[in-house]
């Protein structure tokens, strides 16, 4: 039996592969600490991005492109944090379909708690493994290509859009 032999990728699936994988332990580190106690990770991510928004609310929609969840988690997730005093919710004035969510100052007294005791956690894992140019380099490749996948989204549903109108 013959052992089977690894076919190295383009150096882009083999830099995608190292940052997957870095993110995947650097995750799993994180989701183990003892830090969760208040909130989930999940519950977290969607605090903090509320916490770094214009008048700390966004439409649930753009909520949604922010973090790794899909739609209907993300609506579930919501309510139960709404439920806890964390967010408030309500329709959008001009699109009565539309949700805006806002963090309330429960909601952002238990992301600063947290975040806290998350940031001493990136430091230990992320800070102490590279040099600060490294980090200040890895930031800015990071930055970059989620601009480059953001753009290359929001180009892909432009050409859908065309096509479907083209068909009508």
């Amino acid at each position: 039996m013959s052992t089977p032999t690894h076919l190295a990728g383009s150096a882009a699936a083999n830099a995608w592969e190292a940052l997957f994988r870095a993110q995947v332990a650097v995750l799993r580190e994180l989701s183990a600490d003892n830090i969760w106690r208040e909130l989930s990770i999940k519950e977290y991510d969607v605090l903090f991005t509320l916490s770094r928004a214009e008048g700390r609310g966004m439409r649930l929609k753009d909520l949604n492109t922010e973090v790794l969840m899909p739609q209907p988690s993300l609506s579930r997730l919501v309510e139960r944090l709404e439920a806890r005093g964390l967010v408030t919710r309500r329709t959008v004035p001009d699109d009565l379909r539309g949700t805006w969510v806002e963090l309330t100052d429960a909601g952002a007294d238990a992301q600063r708690s947290t975040g806290r005791r998350h940031v001493e956690s990136i430091e230990r894992l992320v800070g102490s493994a590279l040099s600060p140019d490294e980090l200040d380099t890895l930031e800015m490749l990071c930055t970059r290509l989620r601009a480059h996948a953001v753009s290359s989204s929001a180009d892909s549903l432009v050409t859908t859009a065309s096509h479907l109108e083209d068909r009508s």
